[in-house]
């Protein structure tokens, strides 16, 4: 399966597990060389295990992205590996649990935090190296981006300033040959949407609700193909499921008035007890978030 990532190597963020873990396996069987970064180090070491060997090559660093040193270590122990990086993958994300109204507000910072701020981190960290090769950074944002949906303020928030962010910088670093592709996926079957499912009985509702094509659950190998696929390619947008790219075309009728009519009718009854569910679990996290495993 080797292809135009062959001999290059890649940087993933958020690569313990989820989307990011199966991007990584994918992009190993096209030929690439991985960098491995996040915040599980016995799950980064068993993956850099797992994609080492039969020419393959992983290392794996342990850096949280909100922490500018800590990436700038992983960025100088990749050169040191691989004395170079063609591309990155900006994907580790959270999601915090509940509204702005009621819920934890250190939660809903971490989730901007980690979700922009860490994107930013990430590429600050990672120019120099990518200049040098005329690289492609992938930016993971969301559907979320196009859609606002109650009980996802930061997230909806991070994901669209993630989508923008990654506009201007495709701006800024064309002239270097550097290249920006944003991600939006939809509902994707990762540990994030399988415990909001079991945490949130409001959540299983909404989605039920959810019309074609935002109430679908994507597989992640699924997401990990239009990734990997989007790095070969160097795309501008990667959308997963694509029919996601109805939903960016029509996000001005979808953040009207009129399009928030229907949504602001589910939210009078779903919100509260939405709230009621969050405040009864006792965290602001789904339970196999970094967040919480690291607790």
């Amino acid at each position: 399966m080797r292809g135009r990532l062959a001999g290059k190597t890649v940087l993933i963020t958020g690569a313990a597990r989820g989307i990011g873990a199966d991007t990584a396996r994918l992009a190993a069987a096209h030929g690439a060389r991985l960098a491995l970064v996040g915040l599980e180090p016995l799950l980064l070491r068993e993956l850099a295990a797992e994609l080492t060997g039969g020419g393959r090559e992983a290392a794996w660093f342990e850096a949280d992205v909100t922490d500018s040193a800590a990436l700038a270590g992983a960025v100088a122990g990749t050169l040191e590996r691989f004395e170079g990086i063609d591309a990155v993958v900006a994907n580790a994300g959270v999601a915090s649990l509940g509204t702005v109204a009621t819920g934890d507000i250190e939660a809903l910072a971490r989730t901007v935090q980690v979700n922009l701020i860490g994107v930013m981190r990430t590429v600050a960290a990672t120019t120099t190296p990518m200049i040098a090769a005329r690289g492609h950074y992938l930016l993971v944002s969301s559907t979320a981006a196009f859609a606002a949906l109650p009980g996802m303020a930061a997230y909806c928030a991070a994901k669209a300033g993630v989508e923008h962010f990654g506009n201007a910088l495709r701006l800024e670093l064309a002239h270097h040959g550097v290249t920006v592709g944003t991600a939006h996926p939809g509902w994707i079957d990762t540990d994030l949407v399988r415990d909001a499912r079991a945490d949130l009985p409001s959540f299983r509702a909404a989605l039920g609700r959810m019309p074609w094509p935002v109430g679908s659950i994507t597989s992640v190998d699924r997401c990990a193909r239009a990734f990997v696929r989007g790095l070969e390619r160097r795309g501008r947008r990667v959308y997963v499921p694509r029919s996601i790219a109805v939903v960016q075309a029509l996000r001005t009728v979808i953040n009207s008035r009129l399009g928030g009519a229907a949504v602001t009718r589910q939210s009078r009854e779903l919100v509260p007890r939405m709230e009621a569910e969050v405040a009864e679990l006792g965290r602001a996290f789904g339970a196999h978030s970094a967040e919480e495993v690291g607790r």
